[in-house]
């Protein structure tokens, strides 16, 4: 008996692929959130984000853009900042058999906060 049907024969394809994407981004966001970073290190930040929560189980891309209008707006005169929330708009897909699943953070303005969302489901 594999991992698969040890594990998650209790819930669909639909329900796992949101689990990994949500739990992915739960850890991304928690993981990240306070990392010391200015204009010249905001890609590579990037970058090691999409690249390290590619590795997880399930998860196909991830797409992650850092707002560098809030990061100006933060810059202290040490010539960085800290990471928060609302600087954050990431996309997780996760795959699980045919279903995919967009896991995303944004910054919502009418809410004044970064919400993690399922935007979409494609079976």
């Amino acid at each position: 008996m594999g991992a698969k049907e040890k594990y998650f024969s209790n819930i669909s394809n639909r329900e796992r692929a949101i689990f990994e994407g949500a739990i992915s981004m739960g850890a991304l966001f928690h993981q990240f959130v306070g990392t010391p970073f200015n204009r010249k290190t905001a890609e590579s930040l990037e970058k090691a984000m999409e690249e390290s929560f590619t590795l997880q189980p399930c998860i196909d891309k991830v797409e992650v853009s850092i707002d560098l209008d809030r990061l100006d707006k933060a810059m202290t005169e040490f010539e960085y900042t800290s990471l928060s929330g609302d600087m954050l708009d990431v996309k997780i897909y996760s795959k699980v058999d045919d279903v995919l699943a967009v896991i995303r953070i944004e910054f919502i303005e009418e809410l004044n906060y970064p919400l993690m969302y399922v935007e979409d489901i494609i079976e």
